[in-house]
């Protein structure tokens, strides 16, 4: 038992109420024209806007409540709501409505022998689950790409934010409400109990996906436990290789960007690779750019012989991801190297090459198995906005069912059309 809204409820009972309000609401979603489903997202953005005020109020509970346990800096960052996130959330549902509506597109229609047309179409999944940590502009970036893929959703945040999470949902089901669609289609879990989590990732009869958005440990637990399918990634462990055939100064702007533009971020670089040949060129002019910056230089032994201050590698730290200024530095002999140190220690996340060798940079697209493979480019393009996706609801790093960044697209899945005109089977 515990509250939500005020009430004293029975989760498992609670979670099943919005299971099957979620699946009645998806079937509707589902079936909407892109023109309402768009009226919703703008709707829900005026209400953003309207409620400016309240928003940031109901914030301001959590951050109180957030400081006086302790949470650190970073992570009230991430927690608060100021004006310039709110314009943020507003702009994002302004550039989803904008987006192609997958829904209903039809692909590789063709005849068979038979005289039947055989095609795909794309559908929605139908009731996703997503769970994340403090973000409260999750909330609107989530039921942005759900609604507008034609999914319903259950969306469950961190306790730390609540109180935004809840007047954030005030707004979506205003947005819901306005455009005629039913306002289960976005549900935002009212209780902070842990329990809720454990029931919402085993309602098999209601939810067809369980994204996680978080910590590592967060993701791990519902990996575990979840028995509905999970569409993750768990580290962000990515490399950026420079090779014999470099342009040096895109090299070392690559590197110095991939690894300090930010650094609590998935898509940072955690290990450089380089070439034998270059190193004595290359590393020097990046080590100083690094140790400007503050960070940390842990390399191999031949990297430590040729920057002072180097702190020797252990192997612990070609497989971990720092989200800090500390960086893994490795000299290989060359491509083959570099690959198979990569295919070893990566997290399958992004890698990237630096050369101006076309050969080499078509094998390292085709042999690197990583969901997203770069060549003279900044591991931090791995993003569903700079990939054209209008938002992204995370990354997967999983095989089946998306790869990458998950956006639109993502978040649908295919169905086999068969168009005829009587015809039987002979």
């Amino acid at each position: 038992m515990n509250a939500a809204n005020g009430k004293t409820v029975d989760i498992k009972q609670y979670m099943q109420d919005l299971g099957q309000k979620a699946r009645l609401a998806g079937r509707e979603i589902s079936r909407t024209d892109s023109g309402k489903k768009n009226r919703a997202l703008l709707e829900i953005a005026t209400a953003l806007t309207d409620r400016q005020e309240q928003l940031i109020s109901e914030n301001q509970k959590d951050l109180d409540t957030a400081k006086a346990n302790g949470l650190d800096a970073a992570s009230l960052d991430r927690l608060t709501l100021s004006p310039k996130a709110i314009q943020a959330m507003i702009t994002g549902l302004q550039q989803v409505a904008a987006l192609p509506d997958p829904i209903g597109e039809i692909s590789g229609l063709s005849y068979r022998p038979s005289g039947i047309q055989v095609g795909q179409m794309r559908v929605p999944l139908g009731v996703i689950g997503i769970i994340y940590e403090s973000r409260p502009n999750v909330t609107v970036d989530a039921a942005a790409l759900c609604l507008k893929s034609g999914n319903a959703c259950i969306l469950r945040g961190g306790s730390e934010s609540i109180h935004s999470n809840q007047a954030i949902a005030g707004c979506i089901s205003v947005g819901l409400t306005a455009a005629g669609l039913p306002e289960e289609a976005v549900q935002i879990i009212a209780t902070a109990d842990r329990a809720a989590v454990g029931e919402l990732i085993t309602m098999q009869q209601y939810v067809d996906v369980i994204v996680p958005r978080g910590g590592k440990s967060l993701i791990e637990r519902i990996t575990q436990e979840a028995t509905i399918p999970v569409i993750k990634h768990l580290d962000g462990i990515c490399h950026v290789y420079i090779d014999d055939d470099a342009d040096v100064a895109k090299a070392v702007n690559i590197a110095d960007n991939a690894k300090t533009h930010r650094y609590g971020v998935c898509n940072a670089m955690e290990t450089l690779l380089v070439a034998e040949s270059i190193a004595n060129t290359v590393l020097p002019l990046l080590a100083d750019i690094y140790q400007a910056k503050g960070v940390e230089l842990r390399g191999c032994g031949k990297t430590c012989t040729l920057i002072p201050g180097c702190i020797r590698a252990t192997e612990a730290d070609w497989h971990t991801e720092y989200l800090a200024p500390i960086l893994s530095v490795k000299i290989v002999a060359g491509l083959d190297e570099a690959i198979a140190h990569i295919n070893q220690y990566s997290s399958s996340h992004t890698e990237a090459i630096v050369t101006e060798d076309y050969s080499k940079a078509r094998r390292f697209l085709r042999e690197v198995d990583s969901s997203s493979v770069m060549v003279n480019a900044s591991t931090r393009f791995a993003d569903g906005f700079e990939y054209g996706l209008g938002a992204e609801i995370g990354i997967s790093t999983d095989k089946l069912h998306a790869r990458g960044p998950v956006g639109l697209t993502g978040l649908t899945s295919l169905k086999y059309i068969v168009l005829g005109d009587g015809h039987i089977r002979q």
